[in-house]
């Protein structure tokens, strides 16, 4: 066996699993991008607000400060609970009209 064959059948065996990983890769993060956007669009078609990313970052803000409400409520903290769920509740108007 010539030696340049068995280096030229080497290196069609090694581009040929760097080639798969590439494609299986690139199939991942293909179908994981279209989840999430499928995600993202339908999350702010039923909220009926804009898909950009201060409107999404508005929208975590929101829902973040209803938890701390939720969890000062567990707490038993009255007047905390009512701040978070107010200032929640404004945040989150200010995005759904």
């Amino acid at each position: 066996m010539d030696s340049e064959n068995l280096f030229h059948w080497i290196g069609e065996k090694l581009g040929a699993a760097i080639r798969f990983i590439v494609d299986a890769l690139s199939w991942l993060f293909d179908n994981l991008y279209g989840a999430i956007d499928s995600f993202v669009r339908g999350l702010t078609g039923a909220l009926g607000i804009n898909a950009s990313i201060f409107s999404l970052l508005i929208l975590v803000i929101g829902v973040a400060m209803l938890y701390a409400a939720v969890r000062a409520l567990v707490r038993r903290a009255p007047v905390a609970t009512v701040l978070w769920t107010v200032l929640g509740v404004i945040v989150l108007s200010w995005l759904i009209h």
